[in-house]
């Protein structure tokens, strides 16, 4: 298996923790005072989210890219 088709699908699943735990902070009791005063989610809570999709489309697009990456198993 090539290297980048490794590396992408780890940034997938990264990604997916980074977006999980981000919508998860958006339930929390801090998040929905910080919401219903200022109208928007606090910084940490938005970087989650938006670097999670991030890592998921960077990730997705890296693992389908055809290159000339090494692959694991060769020398």
């Amino acid at each position: 298996m090539p290297i980048n088709r490794v590396l992408g699908v780890v940034l997938v699943v990264a990604g997916i923790v980074l977006l999980v735990m981000g919508l998860q902070a958006t339930d929390s009791i801090g998040e929905k005072v910080h919401e219903g005063v200022t109208g928007r989610y606090t910084d940490s809570t938005t970087w989650y989210i938006v670097g999670g999709i991030a890592a998921i489309v960077g990730g997705g697009l890296l693992a389908m890219l055809r290159g000339g990456g090494k692959s694991l198993g060769s020398a």
